[in-house]
C-alpha cells in the first residue's frame, strides 16, 4: 500500500510541477499584479494556490466523468483553454514596462477590487490551465481497478497536488524578492521569457487539441 501511494506521488509530482512550471509562472504573476502592494500580493498568491489545489484535486478525482457528462472532448478542453493561454501571454508580452511602472505608482495603497482575478485568469488558464487539468485528468483516468491500489494511487496523487498547490503558493508569494535578486532588466528578461514559454505552451496545447480533434476525421477519410 505504501509503495502504491509512494509510486502515484513520484508520478503525479513531477508530471504536474512540468507542465505548471511555477517558477516561471511566478514572474508572469509578478507583471499580472503590479498593481497590488506586496501584501496584497502575498495573499493573492496564496488564494490562487488554493483555487490551484481544487482545480487538480477535481480534474484527478472527476476530471474525465465531467467532461463525460457535459458532452466536452479532451480535445475541446485543449482547444479552448489553448486559445485563452496564447491570448493571455499575449497580452502579457505586449504590455510597456512605462504600462506596468504606472500601474505600481498608482497602487500605493490600493489592495482589492480585483480579487475577481484570483480564479480566473490567475488560477485557470494561467496556473493550472487546459495542460494541467488534461494532465490530472489523464493521471486520475489511470487508476488502478478498485481494492487493487485504488485508495493509496489516489491518496498519493492527491498528496502530489497538495506539494504542488504548496510550491505554486510559495513561489508567487516570493516572486518580489526572485524578481530584486535579478534585479530590474533581469526580471523584465525572465518576465518576457516566461510569457513568451506560456505563449508557445498556449499555442502547443492549441495545435494538440486540433490534432485530436481531427485524427478521427482523417482516419475515416482515409483508403
Amino acid at each position: 500500500m505504501i509503495q502504491t501511494l509512494i509510486a502515484a506521488f513520484l508520478l503525479a509530482f513531477p508530471a504536474l510541477f512540468s507542465i505548471v512550471n511555477p517558477i516561471a509562472g511566478a514572474f508572469i504573476f509578478r507583471s499580472a499584479t503590479a498593481d497590488r502592494p506586496h501584501e496584497g500580493r502575498v495573499r493573492l498568491a496564496w488564494r490562487v494556490a488554493a483555487y490551484s489545489l481544487l482545480v487538480m484535486l477535481v480534474a484527478l478525482w472527476a476530471g474525465s466523468y465531467l467532461l463525460a457528462f457535459f458532452g466536452i472532448s479532451l480535445a475541446a478542453l485543449r482547444i479552448a483553454g489553448g486559445i485563452v493561454v496564447t491570448l493571455f501571454a499575449w497580452e502579457l508580452l505586449g504590455a510597456s514596462e512605462a504600462r506596468a511602472d504606472r500601474k505600481q505608482a498608482q497602487a500605493a495603497g490600493a489592495e482589492g477590487g480585483a480579487d475577481d482575478v484570483t480564479f480566473f485568469p490567475l488560477t485557470l488558464p494561467f496556473t493550472t490551465g487546459p495542460g494541467t487539468i488534461a494532465v490530472a485528468v489523464a493521471l486520475g483516468a489511470g487508476h488502478p481497478p478498485m481494492g487493487h491500489g485504488w485508495a493509496p494511487f489516489f491518496a498519493g496523487a492527491s498528496l502530489a497536488a497538495v506539494a504542488m498547490a504548496v510550491v505554486i503558493g510559495a513561489m508567487y508569494a516570493q516572486a518580489e524578492r526572485l524578481a530584486t535578486l535579478l534585479g530590474r532588466s533581469g526580471s523584465a528578461t525572465v518576465s518576457r521569457l516566461s510569457a513568451f514559454l506560456l505563449f508557445c505552451i498556449g499555442v502547443q496545447v492549441t495545435i494538440t487539441g486540433i490534432t485530436e480533434m481531427l485524427e478521427p476525421i482523417l482516419a475515416r477519410g482515409a483508403p
